[in-house]
């Protein structure tokens, strides 16, 4: 059985201005910075054998915050980048409403259909995170972390469970939060979802 301990990178000034961030390789702010070193802390007794992360800074930074002092080298994956959003990134949806309304349409429902100008189409985004899940199957260890985004953390979660892509936005991951998951041969069970309990006085 493996364990899968999925993590979204901390907090950054776009999120808190719910700007579309995507491929942008932003920093993360002073608060995502303390937000991991607390998950840290809280997985300062849980034995981690691999790394994956982003290859974004935010991602990277989260991820060498939390598996500090273990000695586990981290694999930094471009398959685990956020969504492309080429043209908008950046930009508040409000901001994309105005400027592209025909985009923002698809954007609110995030269809199959859904094609950035000068970015990814969801369908390639779709793809590109079950190539890592592919990675992932091909060297697995008995506990990994993964550091990621919103939008890939939620597509691995659909694919491990079997759940179809189009719920994806059904579930919610929060920043600096944990979602810890069990593989085995007889399938997949989720044991914890977007817990942030370690941030409640952050």
């Amino acid at each position: 059985m493996s364990r899968l301990l999925l993590v979204r990178h901390g907090l950054t000034d776009s999120n808190s201005a719910r700007k579309f961030s995507g491929h942008s390789d932003i920093e993360m702010s002073p608060t995502g910075y303390q937000q991991a070193e607390r998950l840290r802390d809280r997985l300062a007794n849980e034995k981690i054998d691999a790394v994956y992360s982003s290859d974004l800074r935010r991602a990277v930074l989260t991820a060498e915050i939390v598996s500090s002092g273990r000695g586990v080298d981290i694999k930094t994956c471009a398959e685990l980048r956020e969504i492309n959003y080429g043209q908008v990134e950046g930009l508040t949806f409000e901001e994309i409403r105005h400027l592209y309304p025909e985009l923002a349409e698809s954007v609110s429902s995030f269809s199959p259909g859904l094609n950035f100008p000068g970015g990814e189409s969801f369908g390639e985004f779709v793809e590109r995170t079950r190539k890592f899940l592919e990675r992932l199957e091909q060297n697995p260890a008995p506990t990994t972390l993964i550091v990621s985004h919103n939008g890939p953390l939620r597509l691995l979660v659909c694919a491990l469970l079997g759940i179809d892509t189009g719920h994806w936005r059904q579930i919610r991951i929060d920043n600096a939060s944990l979602t810890i998951m069990e593989t085995s041969p007889r399938g997949v069970v989720i044991n914890l979802l977007n817990d942030s309990s370690h941030l409640a006085s952050s």
